[in-house]
């Protein structure tokens, strides 16, 4: 499960974060994720409880706003929007699509709590 591998460089983000701003706290975490990231949101979820557990993110919310895929069809001389990997186009169905977008996976936002909310971080 490389999910987790992702949310220890997620984790190593946040802190970096959070030592900057000097927060005690960070309240919510917001990542932007392709759909044609090959990144599976619910192990993400899980990865992200486990990783974060007993640094300054731990209970912190975590969200996930879906990126769609874009691609470039080289059939009908279009940018299209892709839903997946290995999908036909979806203006023609032809298959030489070359990938443009959306396979991308970033910290979007970081939000931190306030002074009275919690504990200094780690």
């Amino acid at each position: 499960m490389h999910e987790m591998s992702l949310m220890e460089s997620v984790r190593e983000i946040v802190e970096d974060a959070s030592r900057v701003h000097d927060a005690r706290r960070v309240a919510v975490v917001r990542v932007r994720i392709g759909a044609l990231a090959a990144v599976d949101p619910d192990a993400l979820r899980f990865a992200f409880d486990v990783v974060m557990r007993g640094g300054c993110a731990e209970g912190a919310r975590f969200e996930i706003e879906l990126q769609p895929g874009a691609g470039w069809c080289w059939d009908c001389a279009r940018s299209v929007v892709l839903s997946g990997n290995g999908t036909s186009c979806p203006d023609c169905g032809g298959h030489r699509l070359e990938v443009t977008g959306g396979t991308e996976m970033r910290v979007h936002e970081i939000e931190l709590a306030s002074d009275e909310e919690a504990a200094s971080c780690a």
